[in-house]
This record gives structure tokens, C-alpha cells and sequence, in this order.
């Protein structure tokens, strides 16, 4: 049976992982057995996926990021290049942890950017937006913009990705959103 998705000559991807059609894996990166990835997803260059991992539909992994055993990644997903993920609280060499390992959630349309860190055990919202070099300690909520070391709310996002004014109205698609109760919620219909 002809494969449904590209890999590259040199990527290695180990019986019985699961990858959806239309998805491509790029140069030098690595798919555990028991990982699972959706469709049309791209993992570029030198990316690592563990056993486990759940990868959803339209999921955009850049270069240099390894995803552990214990993430799972929701649909429109986007990785930024080199961001990290952890698994385990308090790893040493010496000592085996692997029944720690915390779980991690990428909820729907949600970005990490470049050289991001996220710490296990923690939830990013539904089209959140995690900037550069920030280190996520705790969960983030829907549609939330965190910066920084510790990763601190700066602002809103639209579905879009458009930082939200105090109008709480998408530049880009002109879409509205309702705060309520520390909660940002799109208005579907007016």
C-alpha cells in the first residue's frame, strides 16, 4: 500500500506510527512508533515526535523542536522554531522518572513562539499566543498573548492571530470578542 504523506529520504519513521495524508516530515526528523499525526501537518527539518504524542489536523512543527511523550497538539497548531517542551518536573540523570511523566495540552489554533519553553503538566488555550523566548509555567487561557521569563499575560489575540485593541475588535477580519469574567470569547452573530 502506497503511503498517504512525504518524508524526505532522510527521515526516520518507525513502524507503526500513524500519519495522516497530506502531511510532509522534512530532513533528519524522527517519528516514535506509537506517535500519532494528522493530516496535512508539516514537520520541517530536524524534528523529533515521541511515543504517544497526538498530533491533530493542520499542525505546523518548525525546525529544531522535539515533542515529548506526554503532549498533545490540537488541530492548527503552530510550533515555532526551536521551542522546547518538557515532560518531567525534576529530571536528573540518575534517576528514572518516566511514570512522572506530566501531560501537556496545545488546544485548537494555539502558537508557540521561537525558543519558547513550555514546562510540562500545563494547558495553552484555544488561539493563544505564546511569544518568543517566554517560558510557560502555568496554563494560559483562550485567546490570552503571554510574554516573558516566566511567561506573564500582555494582551489579547484574535482567532487570527492580530493583537486585540481596547476595542476587542480583530483589525485583520474585523471579528468582535467579549470579555466576561477574565474570559475572552469571539462573538459569532451579532
Amino acid at each position: 500500500m502506497e503511503k498517504e504523506y512525504y518524508a524526505h529520504e532522510t527521515a526516520v519513521i518507525d513502524e507503526g506510527a500513524q500519519i495522516g495524508s497530506g502531511s510532509k516530515i522534512w530532513h533528519f526528523s524522527h517519528v516514535m512508533s506509537s506517535a500519532k499525526i494528522g493530516a496535512d501537518c508539516i514537520l520541517s527539518q530536524n524534528v523529533f515526535v515521541g511515543n504517544k504524542v497526538k498530533i491533530g489536523n493542520n499542525v505546523k512543527v518548525q525546525n529544531n523542536v522535539s515533542v515529548y511523550e506526554g503532549v498533545i497538539c490540537e488541530d492548527d497548531v503552530f510550533l515555532g522554531p526551536s521551542m522546547v517542551f518538557t515532560n518531567v518536573i525534576n529530571p536528573r540523570s540518575g534517576v528514572e522518572r518516566k511514570e512522572e511523566f506530566k501531560p501537556t495540552r496545545v488546544k485548537k489554533g494555539a502558537t508557540v513562539g521561537a525558543n519558547a519553553t513550555v514546562i510540562c503538566g500545563v494547558t495553552l488555550g484555544e488561539y493563544c499566543m505564546v511569544g518568543a523566548g517566554a517560558v510557560v509555567t502555568k496554563d494560559v487561557k483562550a485567546f490570552a498573548l503571554v510574554t516573558g521569563v516566566p511567561a506573564r499575560q500582555t494582551g489579547w489575540v484574535s482567532q487570527s492571530g492580530e493583537i486585540l485593541g481596547d476595542d476587542l475588535i480583530c483589525p485583520r477580519t474585523g471579528e468582535k470578542y467579549l470579555l466576561e469574567k477574565g474570559e475572552l470569547k469571539r462573538i459569532e452573530n451579532e
